[in-house]
């Protein structure tokens, strides 16, 4: 649990500082980072999230009514965070008219879906009442896949909040509220929600939210760097690879 807390915080935490070597308007590898993170994203969702969740619940038709759930509230996360989760920056036509204000909504929703990433890693992965087991390799699978999509998402929020304040510094600290939602979402977890009665469904709803989540992020950025259906080869290359390696941690 303590490695992931850390894992996640300093993977935003450093992430932010790819402002300094990347210009916002190059985005030719955050392109390519997102394809790889969305082909990872979409590949771990259905071969380890939706298994677990479905199989290990003695009403799995209820659990789509929580991956729809999911679905559709990152669809509404999103209309305050303007697509900062999948590499959206805005800075251009925001920045002057925005500059000196603070986005506060935009960095609420990230906050929640940060903190619904991190609610489902649950160390020793085994909830007994409901049948429901997250084994070691899925743990890790799944922390693997939230610190590599947080990664173009903080350099994406810590662009905005440089376009917005002016200050690294400042804009740095404001960052800290992204960076701390996916720790405060373990913690919850692992000390409040694991061993209180009724656990068991809070962890049922909260893996097919974030299922939901997933698939949602996960098909937009597919759909986002292959307009009008076309592929270059890096990208495709980044999506097998991502696509890859997600199933890699199945056979593990």
């Amino acid at each position: 649990m303590i490695i992931a807390i850390l894992v996640l915080f300093f993977t935003v935490v450093l992430s932010s500082f790819l402002v300094k070597v990347f210009p916002p308007d190059n985005s030719r590898w955050l392109k390519m980072a997102l394809a790889f993170s969305g082909a990872y994203l979409f590949t771990i969702t259905i071969v380890h999230l939706l298994p677990d969740v479905l199989l290990g619940n003695a009403s799995p038709h209820r659990v789509g009514y929580w991956v729809l759930a999911g679905f559709f509230l990152q669809l509404v996360l999103e209309f305050f965070s303007h697509g900062v989760e999948h590499g959206h920056m805005h800075t251009h036509h925001n920045g002057h008219a925005h500059a000196g204000t603070m986005p506060f909504l935009l960095l609420g929703s990230l906050f929640i879906h940060s903190f619904l990433e991190g609610s489902i890693l649950v160390e020793g992965g085994e909830r007994h009442a409901g049948h429901h087991h997250h084994t070691g390799e899925n743990f890790y699978a799944i922390l693997l896949g939230i610190a590599i999509h947080h990664i173009p998402a903080a350099f994406a929020l810590m662009s905005v909040l440089m376009s917005r304040i002016g200050s690294f510094r400042k804009a740095f600290l404001w960052l800290l509220i992204f960076a701390i939602g996916a720790p405060l979402g373990i913690l919850v977890s692992n000390y409040i929600i694991k061993d209180n009665i009724g656990g068991d469904l809070v962890f049922t709803a909260l893996t097919g939210l974030v299922a939901g989540n997933f698939l949602h992020i996960s098909t937009t950025i597919l759909f986002e760097t292959s307009p009008d259906h076309r592929f270059n080869r890096n990208k495709l290359l980044a999506t097998l690879f991502g696509l890859g390696l997600a199933l890699l941690t199945d056979l593990a």
